[in-house]
C-alpha cells in the first residue's frame, strides 16, 4: 500500500483595516495609546500599513506560494519592519503627540457643547482657545515626523504622505476657523466645528496606522512568523534507506520586557517509512530459530490514530519442536495472526523523544494470542517496533538540521504527537518554545536567511 504525500498549505491572513473616525472617538483610543507605548519589535509578518500576516506554511509550501520564496519574502518583510522601527525617543514623541491630540479633541468637544447651548454664538476668545489646542497638536505631529531617519522616510513614504495630507487638511479648517467674522451665525460655526472634527479624526487615524507600522502600538497579535526551510534527511532503518522530510515555523506569541516568546512547531513527514514498513518490519522481526517459534511478517501497515499511531501486522507463525531421538524438527502448530500495536510518542523533561508501544487487539488461535498479549513474544514485538519507528522519528526531529544555530540551544520541546495528513499520511508534530531578545531575533533572521540562500543555490 502506498501513501501519497499531499501539499499542505495553511493560509492565515489577519486583516487590520484602518477605520476613519471623528475626533469624538479619539479620546478612548488616545488613552489606550498613551498607556501602551512600549516598543514592540516587528509585530507583523507582512503587509505595509495593513498589519496582515502572510501565508503560514507548516509543510510543503511549493504550491501555490513556493516554499523558499515565501520564507524569503517573510524575511524581507522583517527587514523592512526593523528598518522603520521607532526609536525610544520616537516612542516618547508619539506619546506626546497623542496627548496633544487628545487635548485638542477634548477642547473641540467642549466647544461644540457650548455652541449647542449658546444660540447667539461664541466669542472670538473661545475660537482662539480651540485654535491654540489644534495648533499644538499639529506642532507635536510635525516634531514627531522631523525625527525620522532617511531609512524610515523611504520605508514609510506612502504613510507619511497620508499623515502630511491629513495634517494639511486640518490646517485648512483651522484657517477657516481663524478667519471667521467676529460674530458668525451659530449654524455656520457648527458646520465649521464638524469639519474640524472630521479633519482631526482623519489625522489621528493616519497617525495610528503609521505608528502601527513602526511597531509603536501593540498589535492585537504578536504575529511575527518565521518559516523554517524544508529539509530532507536519509535514515537507514533495518538496512533500508528511508527519507524523512522536516519543516516548521516559529510564531511569536507574546512580548514581555523586550523579550519575545516564540511557539515552535516542527512537522516530520514519515510517509516514506509507511511505504516501506512491510519490508522494514519483515527484516527486523522475522525469526526462525531451531526448534522454536518461527515468525514471518506477511504485511504491515503504519498509520495515525488520534494523537497516537498504530502498527498493524499480519503474521505467519509456526511452532517447531525437536523431540528426543527424532533426528530433526517437527512442526506441531501453525497459523496466521493479526496484531494491532498502539504507538504513543512523548517527550521527557530533558526534551528527549520516546515512543511507547503496546499490543492491543489480536486475532489468532488461543495459544499464539496469549503469547502476543502477555508473553515474551508480545514484549519483543513492542520493543522492536518502537525502536524502528523511533529511529525515523529522531532523525526527523533533529533540530540541528532545520533550526539556525541561534535557536538550537534555546529551544525546549514540550510535546510530541502523531498527526494525520492526507491519504493516511503519518506525521510527527513537535511543539516547543524559545525566548529571544531583540538582538537574538535579528541574529536568528540573519542565520535563517543564510540557510535559505545555501539551500536555494545547492544542486537538487
Amino acid at each position: 500500500m502506498r501513501y501519497r504525500t499531499p501539499s499542505l498549505t495553511e493560509a492565515v491572513i489577519d486583516d487590520v483595516h484602518a477605520v476613519l473616525m471623528p475626533a469624538s472617538r479619539i479620546l478612548a483610543l488616545a488613552g489606550a495609546v498613551l498607556l501602551g507605548t512600549t516598543p514592540v519589535v516587528a509585530q507583523r509578518g507582512g503587509g505595509h500599513g495593513t498589519g496582515s500576516r502572510p501565508f503560514i506554511c507548516v509543510y510543503d509550501c511549493r504550491e501555490p506560494l513556493g516554499g523558499l520564496d515565501a520564507t524569503d519574502r517573510d524575511l524581507r518583510t522583517f527587514d523592512h519592519l526593523m528598518a522603520v522601527q521607532a526609536t525610544a525617543e520616537q516612542n516618547t514623541a508619539f506619546a506626546k503627540t497623542q496627548q496633544d491630540m487628545q487635548n485638542a479633541a477634548t477642547q473641540l468637544k467642549t466647544f461644540r457643547q457650548a455652541l449647542e447651548k449658546n444660540s447667539t454664538g461664541l466669542s472670538s476668545d473661545d475660537r482662539s482657545t480651540l485654535y491654540q489646542f489644534l495648533d499644538t497638536a499639529r506642532t507635536s505631529t510635525q516634531n514627531f515626523l522631523a525625527s525620522f531617519s532617511d531609512a524610515q522616510k523611504s520605508g514609510l513614504k506612502e504613510l507619511l504622505t497620508k499623515v502630511g495630507n491629513a495634517d494639511s487638511d486640518l490646517g485648512k479648517e483651522m484657517t477657516v476657523l481663524n478667519g471667521t467674522q467676529a460674530h458668525p451665525a451659530p449654524a455656520n460655526m457648527a458646520g465649521i466645528a464638524g469639519s474640524i472634527d472630521a479633519a482631526l479624526g482623519n489625522l489621528q487615524n493616519a497617525q495610528l496606522v503609521l505608528a502601527h507600522e513602526m511597531s509603536i502600538l501593540p498589535a492585537e497579535e504578536h504575529d511575527l512568523t518565521f518559516h523554517l526551510p524544508q529539509v530532507t534527511t536519509s535514515a537507514e532503518i533495518a538496512g533500508r534507506p528511508v527519507s524523512v522530510v522536516t519543516a516548521g515555523e516559529a510564531i511569536r506569541s507574546s512580548v514581555t520586557d523586550g523579550r519575545s516568546l516564540f511557539d515552535l512547531r516542527v512537522v516530520v513527514d514519515l510517509s516514506d517509512l509507511q511505504e516501506n514498513v512491510t519490508d522494514i518490519f519483515r527484516a527486523r522481526l522475522t525469526a526462525a530459530p531451531h526448534c522454536g517459534q518461527h515468525i514471518e511478517v506477511q504485511q504491515a501497515l503504519l498509520f495515525p490514530q488520534s494523537a497516537g499511531g498504530v502498527a498493524e501486522l499480519r503474521l505467519r507463525h509456526e511452532r517447531w519442536i525437536c523431540p528426543p531421538g527424532a533426528g530433526g524438527e517437527m512442526l506441531v502448530a501453525s497459523g496466521n495472526a493479526s496484531v494491532e500495536i498502539k504507538l504513543d510518542p512523548s517527550v521527557d523533561p530533558n526534551g528527549d523523544l520516546h515512543l511507547a508501544a503496546e499490543v492491543g487487539h489480536v486475532e489468532s488461535d488461543e495459544v499464539f494470542r496469549d503469547s502476543l498479549l502477555t508473553g515474551p513474544l508480545g514484549a519483543t514485538l513492542n520493543h522492536q517496533i518502537s525502536s524502528l519507528v523511533l529511529s525515523a522519528m529522531k532523525k526527523g526531529a533533529d533540530l540541528g538540521t532545520i533550526l539556525p544555530p541561534a535557536a538550537r540551544q534555546a529551544v525546549t520541546i514540550q510535546k510530541a504527537q502523531f498527526q494525520a495528513g492526507g491519504a493516511g499520511q503519518l506525521r510527527l508534530v513537535l511543539d516547543g518554545q524559545f525566548n529571544f531578545s531583540e538582538e537574538q531575533i535579528k541574529e536568528f533572521a540573519a542565520q535563517l536567511r543564510q540557510q535559505l540562500s545555501a539551500q536555494s543555490t545547492s544542486p537538487p
